[in-house]
């Protein structure tokens, strides 16, 4: 007997990078708001896109449109940072919750109906509850998790095993329009499919798992999946070692955002280090953290791709700064709550008899879709103020309880080739595509048709590089863990000529430059032929006589020095070895 898969709810903040923008600005919900990056629209609000703004547009143009328009610049930081109230909300109700992204978040279903009696009634509190936390959400159920954050873009409660149906007639765009489910290459995916006529998902989902396997790459693979409503991540994913968490004590403890995000960035080390030895990566990161008075706070974020160390540390620094913020939060909206209570009971008192207006909760509509407030309205508890009080100095004077323990835990690994990047910028299966086609040329050109470097030991640039053919042991001619005294020092050259081409060096009365016996130029270089072409040198370093294996007389190895100088025109450096009389170009630097 197959076990019931738990159904997924997902919550989604609509606009959230704009409803942030505004919420630090201070300004109201009826003021048009935009977000830009690179001078471009990247979010913008319901009252802005009813003036005309949509993404993409230039700042101009779209403050041309809305002269009132509240211009915003795209900060991940503020997001996540005032994400963490709504999280917290959502965390109280159900918990739970995992954060895609600042906006985003998802926690199994089947507790929550079982404990409000269907699904209907957990959206409906789920949305009173973010509602009450001063900002708007849409709710999606759905048996998978794709399916259910596209469930939410719309407001719908997907029927058990109607993932498929509902996916059919949307069009295929969908399938790269969020960026926590999709890999960057998704938008070409969805471009090609547009061109090849498959204008809706359910007409991608039509093709079999073998004819999109065979024609398309591992991301068109995970979208077809996505597209047919089937689990996008196996059942079969590694269990966590105990020995990949990793630990900071906070000595002193954490209290402000640099420290967190010098500690985030340690701690990510320290995780991808440990998972590096273990040959595994990270696709869900639990985040862990003691308050100074024995509170415990913990959050997980999950990735549609592995996580880097650069982005563990950012999701790090987002949590910690969002739980060192929220309680400075929670304080303004306790005070915001009795200011209004006391203005109420006056109020009541002057006008007795008066109605109150009160919120009017979610309802479901009988056929699978919760009716949200509208889009562009305030909930009540903002109504007539910001959601998040910035700028009251009796509110942020307050000292939030410092955090004294860090922890990160991987709740969900793969293994290191999902992560492993490639010289093509792709990951491991890129890799080894490109691999196997390099295989083929070795196959018809002979095994030293394809040879790669291999870091080696040396003083030189040229030393330093052992090539060996494609599918031999990368052996270096030399231990580069060796000492090796008078080696050049970093940075190392981008260009290693083999051939070491002959050019001349020659001072400013044309007068050929050399080394001295006492290791010194004979003049100072101030011009460089090299062919037909001549450069004004504007500056130059050296010579350094070259003393290794002066105890050998060889051909091979006869008396040198190297020198670096900088051509005026290109602003490049040039690396000199001169031998025999005769000054070579060893390599460039750019």
């Amino acid at each position: 007997m197959t076990a019931r898969r738990s159904r997924v709810l997902a919550v989604w903040c609509q606009d959230w990078p704009a409803v942030a923008a505004a919420a630090e600005a201070g300004a109201p919900v009826t003021r048009a708001v935009a977000v830009f990056a690179a001078n471009r629209v990247v979010a913008c609000s319901a009252v802005a896109r009813s003036e005309g703004i949509r993404r993409g547009l230039r700042r101009r143009e779209a403050q041309g449109r809305c002269p009132d328009l509240l211009v915003a610049q795209d900060d991940p930081d503020r997001d996540a940072r005032l994400f963490e109230t709504v999280v917290a909300a959502v965390d109280a109700t159900v918990p739970g919750v995992e954060v895609l992204r600042p906006g985003l978040l998802i926690l199994a279903a089947r507790g929550a109906a079982r404990f409000f009696g269907s699904e209907e009634a957990a959206a409906e509190r789920l949305v009173d509850a973010v509602a009450a936390a001063g900002a708007e959400c849409q709710i999606g159920i759905a048996d998978e998790l794709s399916t259910a954050v596209l469930a939410a873009r719309r407001g719908v409660i997907v029927p058990v095993g109607g993932g498929a149906e509902f996916l059919a007639p949307l069009p295929v765009s969908e399938l790269s329009v969020e960026p926590a489910l999709a890999a960057p290459e998704r938008a070409e995916l969805v471009d090609l499919l547009h061109r090849l006529g498959l204008r809706r998902i359910g007409d991608f989902a039509a093709l079999t798992p073998v004819e999109v396997s065979s024609r398309f790459g591992r991301d068109a693979i995970t979208a077809h999946r996505c597209a047919r409503a089937e689990p996008e991540r196996p059942p079969s994913a590694q269990t966590p070692a105990p020995d990949l968490t990793v630990d900071y004590r906070c000595e002193p403890p954490i209290e402000r955002i640099d420290a967190a995000a010098f500690a985030g960035r340690l701690l990510a080390t320290r995780l991808h280090e440990a998972l590096a030895a273990a040959s595994s990566a990270c696709t869900r990161l639990s985040i862990y953290a003691e308050t100074e008075s024995g509170e415990q706070l913990s959050r997980i974020w999950r990735c549609a791709e592995p996580l880097t160390p650069d982005s563990t540390a950012d999701r790090v620094r987002w949590q910690l700064d969002g739980w060192l913020t929220r309680r400075t939060l929670d304080r303004a909206r306790r005070l915001r709550a009795e200011r209004a209570a006391a203005q109420n009971a006056a109020a009541a008192t002057s006008a007795p008899g008066r109605p109150s207006s009160r919120k009017r909760p979610a309802r479901s509509s009988g056929n699978g879709r919760v009716s949200l407030p509208a889009e562009g309205t305030a909930p009540a508890s903002a109504a007539g103020s910001t959601a998040f009080p910035i700028d009251d100095a009796e509110i942020w004077d307050e000292t939030p309880d410092p955090i004294v323990l860090l922890r990160l835990e991987p709740i969900e690994v793969v293994a290191a080739g999902a992560l492993q990047l490639g010289l093509w910028g792709g990951v491991g299966e890129d890799e080894e595509r490109a691999r196997r086609a390099l295989i083929r040329v070795q196959g018809l050109l002979g095994g030293d048709a394809v040879r790669m470097g291999v870091l080696s030991g040396g003083r030189g640039p040229g030393e330093r590089i052992t090539m060996v053919n494609l599918g031999d042991e990368p052996v270096p001619a030399a231990d580069p863990a060796q000492p090796w005294p008078g080696r050049l020092p970093e940075p190392a050259p981008t260009v290693v000529w083999a051939t070491r081409p002959e050019i001349r060096l020659e001072s400013a009365d044309g007068a050929p430059v050399w080394v001295t016996d006492r290791g010194l130029f004979t003049a100072d270089p101030a011009v460089l032929h090299w062919g037909s072409r001549t450069w004004s040198l504007t500056g130059w370093a050296g010579p350094w006589p070259l003393d290794d294996r002066w105890w050998v007389h060889h051909p091979d190895h006869p008396p040198a020095a190297r020198a670096q100088v900088l051509l005026d025109e290109d602003k490049r450096a040039l690396l000199l070895l001169g031998y025999d009389g005769v000054w070579h170009v060893e390599g460039l630097y750019e």
